[in-house]
């Protein structure tokens, strides 16, 4: 007989709300970068949920949180769950927290209809998803999936140069980096919740996307320097502008991702400071942050390479130096058949719409596919808003989320 959970959604719309509240900024503003007061309350509130439902809590040395239901046989691996609480500075309520909170209702809900899980289903809270303290994404999960080692981990500093070693133990987080990593099938399989954070799902009236490859993206860090002048003193023929030379490397980025054919190559610049940023000086240096993703790595590589050309190119025709560092290049990540079937299966039982589709941003799934297989699911969001205070997902939308994730995890786990 299929699993018939029941989801109270009323109680997971006021703990989302609640979680919402918690945060750096005023309403509606969410704001909680990792290892705030924010943060480490937001943790609290969560963890204290995690201990109403009876879960077993245990958290690691990094900060990542896995709360277990146990299941009949403690020597299976677990099917995991889960996603991450922090967010960037004016963010949302729903990105992250629904793959939080909607996994433990999924749970609780599992549990008020009475399954009994044969594998473990265990909640995972994944440490400083966004990127906001170090400057790179899904730090916990990194760790876990030995994607970032203990060394490199340690090198991290903010803005205002404190290192993360410091930072999480003051936030109360001991022992060593060394024991972050997992090893392959610690899980058995992990699913993550999460609203779409595009426009798809709501413009087409479907409830559900069953996400099958998550786009990764390469970062390259480039510095353009020329030579600085008063803006009225020196005349055209014999200047070398950081900044008109940086234009042309924004420029030919647009130009690289539009060339591959494909709607799933994206690039972006989304840092570009300028010294001395005067109005009356010509700009003597300029770095840009870049960002290019796709679902396929070999092409969106083919645009990493042709970026390292221009830069070399537009140097020498303009006589500036341009230096470039590749900050990460993660692999793309494609989601288990197995997990998707059982994903399209509950989406039947439960009568909803769902169509197949990749995700472009990344998310901490991607990097525990190095230690399990794994998959998503969607729920639309409305307008495709995300990492801002507009962001939302209605109770509808939500509650079709947690329900059929729900069920997949019964299959999973039964």
């Amino acid at each position: 007989m299929a699993i018939k959970p029941e989801v109270n959604i009323g109680l997971l719309a006021d703990q989302l709300a609640a979680l919402a509240l918690i945060s750096e900024a005023e309403p509606p503003q969410v704001t909680r970068v990792v290892f705030s007061d924010a943060d480490m309350r937001a943790r609290a509130y969560v963890n204290g949920l995690c201990a109403e439902a009876k879960l077993q809590l245990k958290v690691d040395a990094v900060g990542n949180t896995f709360a277990r239901w146990e299941g009949g046989n403690a020597e299976l691996a677990p099917i995991g769950t889960g996603s991450h609480i922090d967010a960037i500075p004016n963010a949302g309520s729903y990105d992250g927290t629904v793959g939080v909170l909607g996994g433990l209702e999924a749970i609780r809900a599992l549990q008020r209809a009475g399954f009994k899980p044969k594998r473990s289903i265990e909640l995972v809270i994944f440490t400083a998803e966004e990127p906001t303290r170090f400057g790179i994404g899904c730090l916990g999960s990194r760790m876990m999936g030995s994607v970032l080692s203990p060394a490199a981990a340690r090198a991290l500093r903010d803005k205002e140069g404190n290192g993360l070693d410091n930072l999480r133990r003051h936030a109360g987080f001991s022992g060593e980096l060394e024991t972050v990593a997992v090893r392959t099938g610690r899980f058995h399989q992990f699913l993550e919740l999460h609203i779409e954070q595009g426009p798809l799902l709501e413009e087409r009236g479907i409830d559900l996307g069953l996400v099958t490859a998550i786009a990764a993206p390469a970062s390259l860090r480039i510095v353009v320097e020329g030579e600085g002048g008063h803006a009225g003193g020196k005349l055209m023929p014999g200047r070398k502008d950081a900044l008109a030379a940086a234009a042309e490397l924004i420029l030919a980025l647009e130009s690289l991702a539009r060339s591959t054919g494909a709607v799933d190559t994206v690039g972006t610049v989304g840092i570009c400071e300028v010294f001395p940023g005067a109005v009356n000086s010509i700009p003597s240096k300029v770095r840009l942050e870049t960002d290019i993703r796709d679902t396929d790595g070999a092409r969106r590589d083919g645009v990493l390479e042709g970026l390292k050309l221009a830069c070399a190119e537009v140097a020498v025709r303009r006589g500036v130096t341009v230096t470039t560092e590749l900050v990460n290049a993660d692999p793309p990540t494609l989601c288990d058949v197995e997990i998707l079937a059982a994903l399209e299966a509950s989406a039947k039982e439960a009568d909803r719409t769902w169509q197949k589709m990749v995700a472009r941003a990344y998310h901490d799934s991607s990097f525990v596919a190095c230690i399990a297989p794994v998959a998503m699911l969607f729920i639309p969001c409305r307008g495709g808003v995300s990492h801002r205070p507009d962001e939302y997902a209605s109770r509808e939308w939500i509650g079709a989320g947690v329900d059929v994730l729900a069920r997949t995890l019964a299959r999973l786990a039964g």
